[in-house]
């Protein structure tokens, strides 16, 4: 390798750290919403909803850790739908999935202009704040057009400083405000608020977990994904329920539930304005958190600026997010070609991103209503995650004799079968969850099954019609010749061994994504004995020489200016790893380096045993790079 390639900056790939911070960017800012969303319905018991909530979620986590560490590819349920049942589970994981991210880009927008309302107060409430979230979501549609990427580095100091805010905000409330005696005031069992309310908060409380599909979509940047995602998924979780566990309680010690002349009970964290903070929940803690004078007005325009770019850039994880699963979903023939089609100049999925995430979010956003958006978000979100909870206890009845190199826990071990206690607990929460919203609110219910039976019909009709092909069977959309084969590139798949001719093979594929701005995997494969188990630790420093190897593989991608995903696996045979992997990522190409094997050493073969092996069972097209010597 040469020393310019060396002197690259090598570390580019996401540790434990980095996938925290980047996914709690996501998943925290819901904090900003959920707050007063919950309050509408759970009142005086919104913390015991919460810890309620956040149980099943830690359940849910545990699910995502498995399946993603199992099927490190982006999809989330749907993935672990395909792996487990067939192509029409999957659709449906998929579009209640897309359903999500509509909810998710239409709530953030819609909350930006409310933080924002610090500087101008009629942003707070209609027809403004509509108006502000509206063009959140046309400014983000046409940067995604164009191309515009967000820094990580930002993200991630973001998300660092809003989990110190809110640790802070804790903190001075519970110096200042928090009163146990105002929280047991709080509570009315089966009046404020009655058990149908009650019930209903719980799912709506799990938009306190918005994002948790983004650790999905990250694994394919995860150093060791065995270990950082489980660990980043941990650690988000805890940090999560620790904010949700303590804020309400300095939220409604500031805030208490009171009784009108009329004889209802509320919080102004759930009253709309201008009387109360629905709109802008942690600004209303902030008001009446007990500071006064500069340093109220101090804090209230750091939290409204701090808030309002966190949930800008939430909103757009949700347009990205959108436009990974339309392009995912019309890979697999699940959706109609024009949702892969390129924009000429710019080379990004322009179709999908102006109809999925501009005008289907415009659509939901018309209205202004947060306690709509909250419950559709909750019946998008329990049908994706009870999906992925039954996805996994299959796959552990059906693949019962499979290695897993990651096991979640807790599990109990019956005739032969390491039941997932965790999946089966958690499934039975977002199972019954999503019953709840669809009986008790008509709107939600008839909102949320009218997108399910326009997903199925028109996923029906397209099999049937134009792709010929059976619901249950797995298709993928043929390689595009011409203007749109640039899409296809974008998924590049190197398998990397120490040896000149895999660096033949970087350097090849930097060059077919160089133009085409994709994203290339650098994959190497440690082969580990039939007499050990796969996690086992190998001799030697085998593990270390992986990472190195990978290391300049990316080297290689930063003399290109291309980016290069570096990805670890164990198993028993490479080539057939290689293999498994291209069918996971769905990869338009494998790039592989080998030499020709001399005339008396080939006894058939071209190439050596792993490359043979690769080209008569690869999904896709293969291109070997031969090293000068060898052609």
């Amino acid at each position: 390798m040469s020393r310019r390639r060396r002197q690259q900056r090598l570390e580019r790939v996401l540790g434990t750290p980095a996938l925290f911070s980047t996914a709690y960017g996501n998943v925290g800012s819901s904090i900003y919403y959920a707050l007063g969303v919950t309050a509408v319905f759970a009142l005086g018991l919104t913390p015991v909803v919460f810890v309620i909530a956040g149980v099943i979620f830690a359940a849910t986590a545990a699910t995502y850790a498995e399946g993603t560490v199992r099927f490190p590819e982006a999809g989330g349920s749907s993935s672990f739908a395909r792996h487990a049942f067939n192509e029409l589970v999957s659709f449906g994981a998929a579009w209640a999935q897309m359903l999500n991210y509509i909810i998710t880009i239409a709530i953030s927008a819609f909350f930006v202009p409310h933080y924002l309302s610090i500087f101008w107060g009629p942003l707070r409430q209609n027809p403004w704040d509509v108006v502000g979230g509206g063009i959140v979501i046309a400014l983000l549609v046409t940067l995604n057009i164009v191309g515009i990427q967000e820094s990580a580095k930002v993200n991630i100091g973001l998300a660092l400083v809003d989990f110190a805010t809110q640790v802070l905000l804790v903190l001075i409330g519970f110096a200042l405000i928090f009163s146990p005696h105002v929280l047991a005031s709080n509570i009315h069992f089966g009046v404020a608020p009655t058990w149908s309310q009650f019930l209903l908060a719980i799912p709506v409380a799990m938009i306190a977990y918005t994002g948790i599909e983004t650790v999905s979509n990250l694994a394919e940047e995860a150093r060791d994904p065995v270990k950082n995602i489980p660990r980043a998924i941990s650690f988000v979780a805890v940090a999560v329920f620790v904010i949700y566990l303590t804020l309400p309680w300095i939220a409604l010690s500031a805030l208490p539930v009171t009784k009108t002349a009329d004889g209802h009970y509320q919080t102004l964290l759930g009253v709309g304005p201008p009387e109360g903070f629905s709109n802008d929940p942690v600004l209303g803690l902030v008001e009446n958190l007990g500071v006064h004078g500069v340093m109220l007005s101090a804090l209230k325009v750091y939290v409204g600026i701090l808030a309002a770019t966190i949930l800008f850039i939430a909103t757009n994880a949700g347009v990205i997010g959108a436009s990974r699963i339309t392009y995912a979903m019309a890979s697999y023939r699940q959706l109609p070609e024009v949702f892969r089609r390129l924009h000429k100049t710019f080379k990004t999925p322009y179709i999908s991103l102006l109809f999925f995430a501009g005008v289907i979010p415009m659509i939901v956003l018309l209205p202004g209503k947060t306690d709509f958006l909250g419950t559709m978000y909750s019946f998008g979100a329990m049908l994706s995650f009870t999906v992925a909870h039954a996805s996994i206890v299959a796959l552990r009845y059906k693949k019962r004799d499979e290695e897993l190199i990651f096991r979640a826990r807790p599990n109990l071990r019956l005739r032969g079968v390491d039941w997932p206690l965790f999946a089966v607990l958690g499934g039975l929460g977002t199972g019954l969850s999503w019953l709840v919203v669809v009986v008790q609110e008509n709107a939600t219910r008839w909102a949320g099954l009218s997108w399910l039976a326009a997903g199925f019909v028109t996923y029906v009709i397209y099999r049937r019609r134009v792709v010929h092909a059976p619901l249950t069977e797995t298709v993928r959309a043929p390689i595009v010749i011409g203007p749109a084969v640039a899409l296809e590139y974008r998924n590049v798949l190197v398998p990397v061994v120490w040896r000149r001719e895999s660096e033949a093979a970087v350097d090849l594929a930097c060059r077919l994504a160089t133009e085409r701005r994709g994203a290339i995997v650098a994959f190497t494969v440690l082969e580990v004995p039939l007499d050990l188990p796969l996690d086992a630790d190998l001799p030697g420093d085998a593990e270390h020489k992986a990472h190195l190897l990978l290391d300049e593989a990316r080297a290689i991608g930063d003399a290109y200016g291309v980016d290069v995903i570096g990805r670890l696996v164990r198993a028993r045979k490479a080539g057939r790893a290689i293999v498994d992997e291209a069918e996971r990522r769905n990869s338009e190409i494998i790039v592989m380096g080998a030499p020709r094997q001399d005339a008396h050493r080939r006894r058939g073969r071209i190439f050596g045993g792993t490359v043979d092996l690769v080209l008569k069972n690869a999904p896709c097209r293969v291109m070997v790079a031969a090293a000068p010597r060898a052609a």
